[in-house]
């Protein structure tokens, strides 16, 4: 990760840009859906609700946990080591569900959103090397990105959306709701209660200002907050699977930081 920060920081050519951007994608991709699965083994009392949004009563919802779990890290280490389309395709549906689930469970909207990483990062991955045309490129091997502008011009527009998605989401929950779980992380830390709500309003500038303008400074911030807001979950006691999970919002600011650069570089001078 070290190395892929500096690289960063040097003028990119076209083709390097877009490997820094997959293997970020790659490794988030495959990290978000690692750490998910990792609580569908250990079980997880939180998921039981959304079991029970199609019916499934809770004495299943614990049985079926470890099943889930097998499947996300199954789909997980497949991108992670032999990367294909129809794991892609399986990541980005299956977590837009998860996610809609959230607010299905009477959860508020914002959690969808706040989740937008999951599913925007594998979505992006799949665009970058080539939406699958047909049955047999579903199970093609997928180890470079695509160069074309209109690929790339599209995989910038999924990750700033993304990016922006999942910093709205998480700073709603704070600013609007109050989310009590970002309250217990913050005061863990000895921040005081109007943390969360500031902190909120923070986020929410802060995806508003990609929104209009995706400079490399901000989206180099949003990964890195993002990464040292989501480790407040170790230092509540969560296991460190709460912070792989969030992998894919760090990746995804990260992953359009390398295209932007790398597409500041190589435009012609007018």
């Amino acid at each position: 990760m070290t190395t892929t920060l500096a690289s960063l920081a040097r003028p990119l050519s076209p083709d390097r840009a877009d490997q820094t951007a997959y293997w970020l994608l790659r490794v988030g991709a495959a990290l978000c859906f690692i750490g998910h699965g990792a609580f569908g083994f250990i079980t997880k009392a939180a998921w039981v609700p959304y079991f029970g949004v199609v019916g499934i009563p809770e004495s299943w919802a614990w049985r079926l946990m470890p099943t889930v779990g097998a499947v996300d890290v199954l789909a997980g280490m497949a991108v992670l080591y032999a990367p294909r389309a129809l794991p892609l395709v399986y990541m980005t549906v299956w977590a837009v569900w998860t996610a809609l689930l959230r607010p299905l469970a009477g959860e508020p909207v914002w959690e969808a959103l706040e989740r937008a990483g999951n599913y925007g990062v594998p979505l992006a991955l799949l665009t970058l090397t080539g939406l699958p045309r047909s049955w047999r490129e579903l199970v093609t091997w997928r180890d470079q990105a695509w160069h074309d502008p209109q690929t790339l011009a599209r995989v910038r527009s999924i990750l700033r959306w993304t990016t922006c998605a999942l910093l709205l989401g998480h700073g709603a929950l704070g600013a609007i709701t109050e989310n009590a779980v970002l309250a217990t992380h913050y005061a863990d830390v000895g921040l005081p209660e109007l943390t969360t709500v500031g902190v909120g309003w923070f986020e929410i500038g802060l995806a508003a200002a990609i929104a209009m303008r995706p400079l490399p400074a901000l989206l180099m911030l949003a990964a890195a907050w993002k990464l040292c807001s989501e480790s407040l979950w170790i230092v509540s006691g969560a296991p460190i699977w709460e912070v792989v999970e969030r992998a894919g919002s760090y990746a995804a600011p990260l992953a359009l930081a390398a295209l932007v650069v790398s597409r500041r570089v190589t435009k012609p001078a007018l």
